[in-house]
């Protein structure tokens, strides 16, 4: 059991040492070869085996050398890997596959333990300089942008700006978490200007990530990305499946479903009486859909002074930007891995095991741009640990994780490879079953055969 989870956690057990005999035997009687002890000459160890028959007409000297080919030092040494294939042998019986869905070998104390106790540590100075970092490029990339007006830049300039939305987006997100600083009053404050420059209710995102944090991997409970149960999925018409699994749509969906939330749920992040909020969150709903008016009402007002045209290059293609970023990281924090990742329900729900069937991902140049976010599984399980600490404390937690933990794929300088594995996942992972407390996506074929039938035709 020991070495089980130790080889879990990834700590592989040294192979056990065995004494080498020295070369040539010392005894030849007919049951047994005695060897010596290389370090003293003692005789120390009897080995039984089963008398060899040698033809009459060999020689004692033949005898002889047939018998030390029998009995002295292997001529082949079994590697480590070799060992520890052995070892996982038991009655002839391999050790079984390693599967996500089972419990795991260590709890959350143990990955807690592990983290330096630094990690935990929330610098408001530290995290208002990235706030300085970001805010400064955002007005920058928009004044290099008016002032040179050119449609060789425009492009460029919507691709950097929708990022640096979306870094914006990701500091409110950790004002939200409580992990840009202990002071809640300023949380409050720089959480409000981030999201509502970007048309984000931070209050009530912040209330409704919080549920998707308690609830992550619950297939009826989680909030963010969650698979639908078979059942509502049937009941789906063809355009909502459509506008679900088919690009670009999915990826321009985070505006709707601040207003209406995911099939088979109600409720709005802008209405303080939605049921995502209980009733002592009302003022800061309220509170949140104001800031959120005044952003759009400035934003009407920019549309009169600079023209519509204008604003739609400044800030309304980058938002649309944003939207794809922040669609694009959550979808794949919780899709889209080559192996199956389980969803649970009732008793074989934990907020461990539901943590762990998130994903990390490499984003290349863009993970110091958007402050890490794609280190996610640390993240999830302890959100309070801020940005700047997360992959250190990723690093850490590793050989708590063990198998548990899946390595992200290694990027170029930008996350090309990504969209592989969104198109992948969006035509395979549609629906779970409707029983069953540890389920698995599946695919519908019908739809997989009019998405393959569409390529074939575009081709």
């Amino acid at each position: 059991m020991a070495t089980w989870v130790l080889s879990e956690c990834g700590l592989k057990p040294l192979p056990p040492a065995f004494p080498r005999p020295r070369i040539g035997a010392v005894s030849c009687k007919s049951s047994k070869v005695r060897f010596l002890n290389t370090n003293n000459g003692v005789s120390v160890t009897d080995l039984k085996f089963q008398p060899t028959s040698f033809p009459s007409c060999c020689s004692l000297r033949e005898r002889k050398k047939s018998w030390e080919l029998k009995v002295s030092a292997p001529l082949r040494v079994a590697s480590i890997e070799e060992d520890n294939e052995r070892r996982e042998k038991i009655n002839g019986e391999e050790e079984p596959e390693f599967n996500p869905g089972a419990p795991p070998p260590f709890t959350l104390a143990d990955i807690r333990a592990a983290i330096p106790k630094h990690c935990w540590v929330k610098d408001p100075w530290k995290s208002m300089s990235y706030v300085l970092r970001d805010v400064t490029v955002v007005f920058g990339l928009a004044a290099a942008a008016a002032y040179l007006n050119n449609w060789v830049v425009w492009p460029l300039y919507w691709a950097a700006q929708g990022t640096m939305f979306w870094a914006l987006f990701v500091l409110g997100h950790d004002c939200g978490h409580g992990s840009f600083s202990n002071n809640h009053k300023l949380n409050s404050v720089v959480g409000h200007l981030l999201h509502s420059s970007i048309l984000v209710p931070y209050h009530g995102w912040r209330i409704s990530h919080r549920t998707h944090h308690q609830n992550h991997g619950h297939v009826e409970n989680d909030e963010s990305w969650h698979p639908l149960p078979e059942k509502i999925y049937r009941n789906l018409d063809n355009m909502t499946k459509t506008l679900r699994f088919t690009l670009p749509f999915p990826m321009l969906a985070y505006p709707f479903y601040l207003w209406s939330r995911s099939p088979g749920k109600t409720g709005s992040h802008f209405d303080p009486k939605s049921d995502l909020f209980v009733p002592s969150e009302r003022k800061d709903i309220i509170t949140s859909t104001a800031c959120w008016t005044a952003m759009a009402a400035l934003l009407v007002g920019l549309g009169f002074v600079m023209g519509p045209i204008q604003l739609l290059k400044l800030y309304g293609i980058p938002y649309w930007i944003f939207v794809m970023w922040l669609d694009f990281v959550t979808y794949l924090h919780h899709h889209g891995h080559e192996d199956k990742l389980p969803w649970y329900r009732g008793k074989e729900w934990s907020y461990l095991r539901g943590g762990l069937t998130t994903l990390d991902r490499d984003y290349g140049l863009i993970n110091n741009i958007h402050h890490d976010i794609g280190t996610h599984v640390i993240h999830h399980l302890f959100p309070q640990i801020p940005h700047y600490h997360l992959v250190e404390a990723t690093e850490a937690a590793k050989p708590v994780f063990g198998k548990y933990y899946k390595e992200p794929k290694k990027s170029a300088p930008l996350p090309f490879h990504l969209i592989g594995e969104l198109i992948r996942s969006l035509g395979k992972d549609h629906f779970v079953s409707d029983t069953g407390d540890v389920v698995y996506y599946q695919t519908d074929p019908k739809l997989t055969a009019s998405s393959s039938s569409s390529s074939s035709e575009s081709n």
